[in-house]
């Protein structure tokens, strides 16, 4: 480990992580700025305790355009009482608050993509020194992990909860039972484009049984999905052990990423027009979007083949698309339950 990495975080809880009972307060990150030398990012974050259970760390907003999570995660917070509670649940509604704050993906302050930022810097940036306090100090506290995710403002997602496969197959085996007991919709085995300094990785690094979802996106949340975040947050927790009773069962598809062939990436730039909508069934070879040159009529558009059987689980949102944008994904059906 490196000095830096010794070093104490700048970040201040106004909450006692050991206490009894609720506690609604912030983690204080000292910002100096323009206007306000002395000022400070005051992300907000609940402590639920009772019992001798375990931990459970709810966050949501690690990118701040999502705002399933959000949405859940505050309305719990009001609602979880400590009577209800054997463990400890630790909420944290909008993770990167200031771009939550923006509704932006990134920071606002030092464009910093926090699922991209782990496991951080305590002398970093704004965004590294989140990524730093969440490693060192929140996770440790953890059994299990649920981060929150869509697609944000140019992705839409069927509603899914997601597990990665793992070198640990007793681990993986936890961490996709904990999948399992969300009953979301869908339930996949996810490939990630690059894991490089994600929470998730950084969370399985250390042993803990980690859930991340997708939950629809297009920059909004809708009654169904806000809906889906809040049941699956429910059964996770009575899963653990730290809600009585048993997780409240759905019933849900089973879909996997088996390859990179799942993902299609734009090479040209344009106008999109899709010819299959999100859980249509796909066929290798099948057009699934076509992209017209804007410059001019009459210049015939680029088709966009799927490489390989599915169902389209992911769609650029956008009406416009540049080269390089995801463009959709595709995931097989392996079984429903």
């Amino acid at each position: 480990m490196n000095n830096a990495a010794l070093r104490p975080s700048p970040i201040t809880p106004s909450v006692d992580f050991d206490a009894k009972g609720v506690q609604h307060g912030h983690l204080r990150l000292p910002y100096s700025r323009d206007d306000s030398a002395w000022g400070s990012v005051m992300i907000p974050i609940c402590v639920i305790a009772n019992g001798e259970g375990p931990t459970a760390l709810l966050t949501g907003a690690n990118h701040g355009d999502e705002y399933e999570g959000p949405a859940a995660l505050f309305e719990l917070a009001q609602a979880l009482k400590p009577s209800e509670v054997n463990g400890r649940i630790i909420i944290v509604p909008a993770l990167n608050y200031p771009a939550f704050r923006a509704g932006t993906r990134t920071s606002p302050i030092d464009r910093g993509n926090l699922n991209r930022s782990f496991p951080g810097r305590p002398d970093g940036m704004v965004t590294e020194k989140i990524a730093d306090y969440v490693t060192r100090h929140l996770i440790p506290l953890a059994d299990i992990v649920l981060d929150f995710h869509s697609g944000g403002r140019t992705l839409d997602f069927l509603p899914y909860a997601a597990a990665h496969e793992l070198p640990d197959k007793d681990q993986e085996a936890r961490c996709f039972a904990a999948v399992a007991a969300f009953a979301a919709p869908f339930s996949m085995k996810m490939l990630e484009i690059d894991a490089v300094g994600m929470l998730d990785t950084t969370v399985e690094d250390m042993g803990k049984v980690f859930v991340t979802t997708e939950l629809g996106g297009a920059g909004t949340a809708t009654a169904r999905s806000i809906e889906i975040a809040r049941k699956g947050s429910l059964n996770l927790l009575r899963h653990a052990g730290i809600l009585s009773g048993e997780p409240d069962r759905a019933p849900t598809r089973w879909l996997d990423m088996p390859s990179s062939e799942c993902f299609t990436f734009a090479e040209d730039e344009g106008l999109i027009a899709f010819a299959v909508d999100l859980g249509d069934a796909v066929r290798t070879g099948d057009v699934v979007a076509h992209v017209y040159p804007v410059g001019k009529t009459g210049i015939a558009p680029i088709a966009y083949r799927a490489a390989m059987d599915g169902v389209l689980a992911a769609r650029h949102v956008p009406g416009l698309i540049k080269a390089g944008d995801c463009l959709s994904v595709i995931a097989t059906v392996t079984e429903e339950t």
